[in-house]
């Protein structure tokens, strides 16, 4: 009977650990939105510091852009070279530029950005929060009557939503300028025909499409961070095995929110 229902009890041990996750993750979002409307709009002593948003948005955003715009380079010109030969052999080289600008704006720039944006920054956010719950500073926090969720969640998930959208952005372009040079340098396409193509290939729904991905991948990557991070138990190693899951899981979520972001503007025609 043992052997009968063990498989049954691995799947509800397994269920009930990823509803209460999902919970635990959804409950804090609901009192990040909460503090954030109280940090905003309520009385100056819950007011959140504006300087400490700036310092998050330069650690988290404008850090992590040389990496993103290397990354996005490489990637557009990979793509170039890649769909080159197959292109080709119908006499329709030109096409990578529609093709690449199609790719970068509406699912690799804000993907591959989030990506790389969960190992810079969603891995330090986690290691960060996970060292104060076991130096006790969340508690000293709390013994002040400092709201943690307002005075350490609220700025990462402003900084981490707003600057995701602004590094989507310049990977996009750094796709589409990786893919120019080489399609100028390998593939004998002149630059004024690729940038003309890109333009006419890419439209506001395609950016924007883009751009909304990236500012829910965003709160997706500061969220879960700072949920993991905020659960850490058992002392410097549990840091370490919070920071390891919040890069796999995130990775994972973003995919899956992709997928489903992906589908439901396929089906209503975006």
């Amino acid at each position: 009977m043992n052997l009968l229902f063990r498989p049954i009890t691995l799947i509800g041990a397994f269920a009930l650990g990823f509803l209460e996750f999902i919970g635990g993750l959804g409950y804090l979002i609901l009192d990040t939105i909460v503090a954030s409307r109280q940090a905003l709009f309520s009385r100056r002593g819950w007011r959140f510091s504006w300087q400490n948003l700036w310092q998050q948005m330069n650690r988290v955003g404008v850090k992590s852009i040389p990496i993103v715009s290397l990354v996005m380079l490489c990637i557009g010109a990979i793509l170039a070279l890649q769909m080159a030969p197959i292109l080709r052999d119908f006499g329709e080289v030109h096409l990578v530029a529609n093709i690449i600008s199609i790719a970068v704006f509406r699912e690799l720039g804000p993907l591959v950005s989030a990506v790389v944006l969960t190992g810079f920054a969603g891995a330090s956010i986690a290691a960060e929060m996970g060292t104060m719950v076991v130096s006790e500073e969340i508690e000293a926090l709390e013994a002040e009557a400092i709201d943690p969720i307002r005075f350490l969640v609220v700025p990462r998930v402003f900084a981490t939503t707003v600057m995701m959208v602004c590094i989507a952005v310049v990977g996009d372009l750094m796709g589409v300028f990786g893919g120019m040079f080489t399609s100028s340098f390998f593939l004998g396409i002149n630059r004024t025909q690729y940038l003309s193509r890109t333009f006419e290939q890419i439209k506001m729904k395609d950016f924007v499409t883009g751009l909304y991905k990236a500012g829910v991948f965003g709160m997706l990557i500061s969220s879960l961070a700072c949920y993991l991070g905020l659960g850490v138990t058992g002392g410097a190693q549990g840091v370490g095995v919070a920071t390891t899951r919040t890069v796999v899981l995130t990775i994972v979520a973003l995919i899956f929110v992709d997928l489903m972001f992906t589908a439901a503007f396929y089906y209503l025609g975006f």
